[in-house]
């Protein structure tokens, strides 16, 4: 059985949704940095970072980043059609949110591990002027990689469920709805999928893209 840290309204979404298209057996340890417990002490333990989601397979390998899990999945069980499409494109569009989108959150929430103890008007600098690179960064994702989030059936694909996750945090949808309108419908047709739906609708029960 899979292993799954993680907490409601985190990238764990992602890989719940993944291991259901897989039809694999797992289960969610709720765990994260900010979060004490039984569960995040068991993360640290494998993962000194404590960062989510981390999985562990049923052989005992710990797998850590969310677009590394994605393409193992999607190697591993290739009927779940996770990497079903442009291969190529895919995986270029996962190592993208990596780096540009999740990346930029994580300095968006945590601006101290970057400046220390730097006063605050330096931290809302840093916070503001991330947030729109950020903004710039989904802009030129919906630009390069629009045709790239189903498979050949109408699924949504490992990089579709990776964008409308990641694409939910710090303003990005309402972003996308007034610079690229036709982008965030695609990230709709994610959103209303019949497995990423409840998935979504568990993890942030009061959200509305604008």
């Amino acid at each position: 059985m899979y292993t799954l840290y993680g907490t409601d309204e985190s990238g764990s979404c992602m890989i719940e949704i993944a291991l259901q298209r897989c039809a694999v057996p797992w289960h969610r340890v709720d765990a994260s940095s900010w979060q004490d417990g039984e569960g995040s002490d068991a993360l640290a333990r494998i993962n000194p970072l404590k960062q989510i989601p981390t999985l562990v397979t049923p052989d005992g390998q710990v797998l850590t980043e969310s677009a590394a899990i994605l393409i193992h999945l999607g190697l591993e069980y290739p009927d779940a059609e996770l990497l079903a499409g442009n291969r190529a494109q895919i995986l270029r569009g996962l190592l993208y949110i990596a780096a540009n989108c999740y990346s930029a959150i994580g300095i968006i929430d945590y601006p101290q591990r970057w400046l220390g103890d730097a006063d605050e008007a330096a931290q809302a600098q840093l916070i503001s002027g991330t947030r729109r690179y950020l903004h710039q960064a989904w802009v030129v994702f919906a630009e390069q990689f629009a045709d790239q989030l189903f498979t050949p059936t109408d699924a949504p694909n490992a990089l579709g469920i990776m964008a409308a996750a990641v694409s939910r945090w710090d303003e990005a949808r309402e972003v996308l709805s007034r610079l690229a309108p036709g982008f965030a419908l695609t990230l709709a047709r994610v959103d209303a999928d019949p497995v990423v739906a409840p998935v979504f609708a568990r993890h942030w029960p009061d959200w509305t893209a604008s």
